[in-house]
């Protein structure tokens, strides 16, 4: 949703084009692994803020929802700044956002902090992806673009389970100040290495919302606010939906990476599966096999026939039918930094979230004070 004047300039620039390319999927790495973190240490984040799981996970949903806003806003609002800047200033909101965030006493200004990180986010993610294309010749272009989005599914393999280690060694504070000083190096970066690039024309924000009436945006919107809803739910109450399934805390950061594994391998087999078969079958066939999997999981927190091994295969299934990473829509949480032998029902049972997209899942709701050792 981001405008640039692509001219000749920008096309002799592509010399630096790659080096750019690189340094923008840093940003966009930076503000995944910013919005999926969280999911590795949601509950250990509720206790230290004394509030209940459910409550926490209303900074996720309230990241989603403010990002969803922002973009075309911000997007109309700054359409004539300089790309550069724009860029490494939203990087910087960024990291001031999530070092607020590692220092935020209570809820009410973690959630704050959190509105600041999507608006960062939404300025960065379509504004990257744009300059993107600017900064090569028109055959590569696709190919920039891929590379640049690539960031935030890397981010969901790699960014997440570091995170969630450090958070398991350092606490979840220090995990989200890793992130912010990642977010700056990649402004430092922004600053350094992209040439300079012009603003674009300002189109209205009633022209770019005019888009939803088109019969195709409209048909196509709602099933895809719903799968990825879906989800990012689950992915965002991870941790109390693994522990109902009985697995222990050791095995969350594995866990984490086989969702993330998950994704690259099904974006990496959708692009081909798509050109070959259709998009109707690819999202068909990845939607049933979400459902299949998270009814499977939902059935055995249910009976409390525990399988480690299946239970990770069911997960890793539904990272591969996660939709392409663009942003979360209700994502992130993370697991506490110690580990128990036995849970107080208490302490272990999560609470539905009361934010306005999605309930957690059922595995996520169920007391997991049957967990064995």
């Amino acid at each position: 949703m981001s405008n640039i004047l692509i001219d000749r300039d920008a096309e002799r620039a592509t010399a630096g084009g790659l080096a750019s390319t690189l340094v923008l999927a840093l940003g966009t790495f930076a503000v995944g692994t910013d919005a999926f973190i969280v999911a590795g240490f949601l509950p250990s984040m509720a206790r230290a803020l004394h509030v209940s799981v459910g409550a926490a996970g209303q900074s996720v949903t309230v990241f989603a929802v403010a990002y969803a806003v922002l973009a075309p806003v911000l997007a109309t609002a700054t359409a004539r700044l300089p790309r550069r800047a724009l860029l490494a200033g939203a990087l910087v909101v960024l990291g001031v956002a999530n070092l607020a965030s590692a220092l935020a006493p209570d809820l009410p200004l973690l959630i704050a902090s959190r509105v600041l990180a999507a608006a960062g986010a939404a300025v960065y993610t379509p504004g990257a992806g744009a300059v993107s294309a600017a900064l090569v010749r028109p055959a590569k272009r696709a190919r920039a673009l891929a590379v640049v989005v690539g960031g935030l599914t890397v981010a969901t393999a790699i960014g997440v389970p570091l995170g969630d280690l450090a958070g398991h060694w350092f606490g979840w504070r220090t995990a989200l100040g890793l992130v912010a000083a990642l977010s700056l190096v990649a402004a430092v970066g922004v600053c350094w290495i992209m040439p300079s690039l012009p603003g674009g024309p300002r189109v209205p924000l009633r022209a770019r919302l005019a888009l939803l009436r088109r019969p195709a945006v409209a048909s196509v919107l709602p099933l895809t606010v719903l799968g990825m809803g879906a989800s990012y739910t689950v992915y965002a109450y991870s941790v109390p939906a693994l522990r109902g399934v009985g697995l222990p805390d050791g095995s969350m950061v594995l866990m984490l990476f086989l969702y993330g594994a998950g994704a690259v391998a099904g974006n990496l087999v959708a692009g081909y599966a798509t050109d070959r078969w259709g998009p109707v079958r690819v999202l068909g066939g990845g939607y049933l096999a979400m459902a299949v999997s998270l009814a499977a999981l939902g059935l055995v927190a249910a009976t409390g026939v525990r399988s480690a091994a299946a239970a990770r295969g069911r997960w890793c299934c539904c990272g591969a039918r996660a939709p392409g990473r663009r942003l979360p829509r209700s994502s992130t949480a993370s697991s506490p930094p110690r580990r128990r032998r036995l849970r107080s029902p208490s302490r272990s049972t999560p609470h539905r979230s009361t934010s306005g997209s999605a309930p957690a899942p059922p595995s996520a709701a169920r007391p997991s004070a049957r967990a064995r050792p």
